[in-house]
């Protein structure tokens, strides 16, 4: 059935985006959605932080909100899919409508505030996951986030390194949404210095596993605070970076009555943008942190940019709304034929081999 969603695309196009969503995860729970027959090949295999990604594409943070369907998602052909973001408490988000399409320039709006369940159903759903499905179904990391009244970040953050490390394969520090007020000035290198700092502890405290963790960045950083950010990132022996989240700009060409909506733009129009950051960040930490590179990415010839550009791996979600449940395959079917054009053995080869070229 998964090949019917070009046919079945107009109609969930009439539904308002945010019930799309739902209806979405309903189909995966129940199995409409079925699984992809699978595409697999040793040239997309790789090891990261002691994890064995089978291909290179993953799902972002946003859709699985309360880890609902991981199994579906994997099963769809993703090599690794990103759970949350979670807040130790559960909060609704901002008032609806908060998701906004664009689909000529292939763009999303969202201001939704991290509406989730909160970590104690959230543990309980990874919890059930973990019970029912062995580790070599996909790599599941967990996108952890602050309750929008939290005047000390810090203890969010620690708190659920303390409630989910043992089922996370890896954490994101999410740091970088536009839609929780003060969230983006922990970017700053002083508060970013003093939170990863107690972050690492707790994680290192930890008596049982100790995943690795990661720190997700907003595309809108000056090049100063680039600087700042890749040094603090190293001096705090931060495992990787994700990059990025949405960014708050607004190109020229999209229609008014869609840029003018509050929130964070994603999509084919941040493509660039994150690939730069991307590049830049490889320079700046001298490819010492492996990075996942996010946004616009539609097609194998947009995750191959970021890749060769200094991304380990890719993350999406923008680009499934827009291209369907089969995205992920024809990704990574893509990535193989480009490999081989390019006389490489492994997606590994790949990796940030764009600032060694001419």
């Amino acid at each position: 059935m998964l090949h019917l969603y070009k046919y079945a695309k107009p109609l969930i196009f009439k539904v308002d985006p945010e019930s799309a969503h739902q209806i979405t995860l309903r189909a995966l729970k129940t199995g409409i959605l079925r699984p992809c027959s699978g595409f697999s090949s040793d040239t997309l295999k790789q090891s990261l932080w002691g994890l064995e990604f089978k291909n290179p594409v993953g799902l972002s943070a946003g859709f699985d909100k309360n880890a609902e369907v991981i199994a579906p998602i994997l099963k769809l052909g993703f090599g690794s899919t990103e759970i949350g973001t979670v807040t130790p408490l559960p909060q609704n988000g901002n008032p609806k409508p908060r998701i906004f399409r664009d689909p000529e320039r292939g763009a999303v709006i969202n201001r939704l505030g991290f509406p989730n369940c909160g970590a104690v159903l959230f543990k309980k759903h990874l919890e059930d996951y973990r019970k029912t499905h062995d580790r070599s179904l996909g790599v599941v990391g967990v996108n952890i986030g602050m309750n929008k009244e939290q005047t000390d970040p810090a203890a969010d953050y620690c708190f659920l390194i303390k409630e989910l490390s043992e089922y996370a394969d890896y954490l994101t520090v999410n740091i970088s949404s536009p839609n929780t007020p003060g969230l983006r000035d922990l970017q700053e290198k002083g508060p970013l210095t003093d939170l990863l700092g107690k972050l690492t502890q707790t994680r290192e405290e930890l008596e049982g596993r100790k995943p690795p963790i990661l720190v997700k960045l907003a595309p809108d950083l000056t090049e100063k605070q680039q600087e700042d950010i890749a040094e603090t990132l190293l001096s705090c022996k931060i495992d990787g970076i994700i990059l990025s989240n949405t960014t708050l700009d607004r190109p020229d060409y999209l229609p008014p009555d869609f840029s003018d909506q509050k929130g964070g733009l994603s999509g084919l129009p941040v493509k660039d943008k994150s690939t730069a950051l991307i590049r830049n960040f490889y320079k700046l930490t001298k490819g010492k942190l492996p990075i996942i590179g996010v946004g616009g990415i539609s097609t194998a010839e947009d995750a191959y940019e970021k890749i060769k550009s200094g991304a380990s791996l890719v993350q999406l979600y923008t680009g499934m709304i827009y291209e369907g449940p089969l995205i992920a395959q024809n990704i990574n079917k893509g990535l193989v034929d480009l490999l081989e054009r390019d006389g490489h053995n492994s997606i590994s080869d790949a990796i940030a081999c764009g600032h060694f070229s001419a």
